[in-house]
């Protein structure tokens, strides 16, 4: 028998090519083979965590975790870092704003606006303060460059003011008309009305993706969920208090939770925006009403106007850390955080005077005369990309 003998080059060749058909057979349906000379297979890239699509138009969230990483210590936007520091207090009782110099804790102006001045409100651009003359049926507008107020915009009823995250829209909180009017941010002309069945809506916050925000009505002891881009409501609840009265509210920096303050309950209420279930009572002090975040986003101070003290809480201990008392009694109510995140300014709205208290031990720095009935004060300019609103709230 005669043995054909191949060339020893066609020989590999075939030899190569009957390995690579068993190889094939023998991998169907399973991972390719390791490469030679590797240590192992290669190890899967951890993944970043997501960033929540945000509403069209919206600026880009920074942090997923973390809503208000642009409101860091003098992290002013180039739009208003040129803007003296000031604090503008309304006094409902004397129409007029308080102007207070930070720096030597005293009065520097009164600038008188219209009928019972509710909030000064940072618009949304940051260009523009904007005070909510509630009875007067006006906006004042206030240039914070140089102080100065300008010619007052006709607006029924704005007893609080906010604007979208895509600053497409001002929504001014018609408390006794019972309305949310989004209106155009500069012009403010009406755009949509929506009626509400609750009484006295008045504070409000957005979620992380600005998609939807959480109001509260302090007449009827409610909450409202309100889509923001369809500029309806759908969702509605009944707060589990007898006389709830629900004032301030505020989203947690990881977006997933919302407090509302509650001057009859005497504390938070505490609930997951997402879902909008019944929420939980957080006790605090009497007379529970304004919520400010800390320049690091670990604490959350809360006034407690009943009883003349401040509670903090602490967002990553999820629980009160401390309190404060004014130590010549007071009644705290709104305000705000300063620049540098080292003064906590709230204003004394049965008292007709303005507090300063240090944010490390709760001292109280100054205690400042102004006129009657001082409410929604704002500390400006504050660190952040855009103002939704209210006192400020800065993202």
């Amino acid at each position: 028998m005669t043995t054909t003998r191949l060339p020893r080059t066609a020989g590999a060749l075939l030899a190569g090519l009957v390995l690579a058909a068993l190889a094939g057979c023998g991998s169907a349906g399973k991972e390719p083979a390791e490469a030679l000379g590797t240590k192992g297979p290669a190890k899967p890239v951890k993944a970043a965590p997501a960033v929540p699509p945000g509403l069209p138009g919206m600026p880009p969230v920074l942090d997923p975790n973390d809503v208000y990483a642009a409101d860091r210590p003098n992290k002013l936007s180039p739009v208003v870092k040129d803007f003296p520091s000031r604090v503008y207090v309304p006094n409902t009782n004397s129409n007029t704003v308080s102007v207070i110099d930070p720096a030597t804790y005293q009065v520097i102006d009164t600038i008188p606006v219209g009928v019972q001045p509710q909030h000064v409100v940072p618009s949304w651009d940051l260009k523009t303060l904007w005070v909510n003359n509630n009875r007067g049926h006006t906006l004042t507008p206030i240039n914070p460059a140089t102080g100065e107020a300008g010619k007052p915009v006709e607006v029924h009823d704005p007893y609080n003011l906010y604007f979208t995250p895509n600053g497409k829209y001002a929504i001014v909180m018609a408390s006794m008309d019972k309305e949310l009017v989004f209106r155009d941010p500069h012009t403010m002309d009406r755009v949509k009305t929506v009626p509400v069945t609750c009484y006295g809506v008045n504070h409000a916050d957005f979620s992380a993706d600005g998609r939807y925000f959480i109001v509260s009505c302090e007449f009827s002891g409610e909450l409202l969920k309100v889509d923001t881009e369809r500029m309806e409501v759908v969702g509605q609840q009944k707060l589990p208090f007898e006389g709830a009265m629900p004032q301030d509210v505020k989203v947690s920096p990881d977006g997933k939770t919302f407090y509302v303050a509650d001057m009859m309950a005497h504390g938070m209420w505490v609930l997951g925006g997402d879902t909008f279930e019944t929420p939980k009572l957080l006790p605090t002090g009497k007379g529970c009403h304004g919520l400010y975040v800390s320049r690091d986003s670990k604490e959350m101070y809360v006034s407690n106007r009943g009883e003349g003290t401040i509670s903090v809480f602490n967002f990553p201990e999820n629980k009160l850390t401390k309190k404060w008392t004014l130590p010549d009694g007071g009644s705290p109510d709104m305000g705000g955080v300063s620049a540098d995140g080292k003064v906590l300014w709230l204003s004394g709205r049965y008292n007709s005077e303005v507090y300063a208290l240090d944010t490390q031990t709760g001292k109280q720095l100054a205690r400042i005369p102004v006129g009657g009935g001082p409410h929604g004060l704002a500390v400006y300019p504050q660190p952040g990309r855009y103002s939704l609103g209210h006192t400020g709230i800065f993202r």
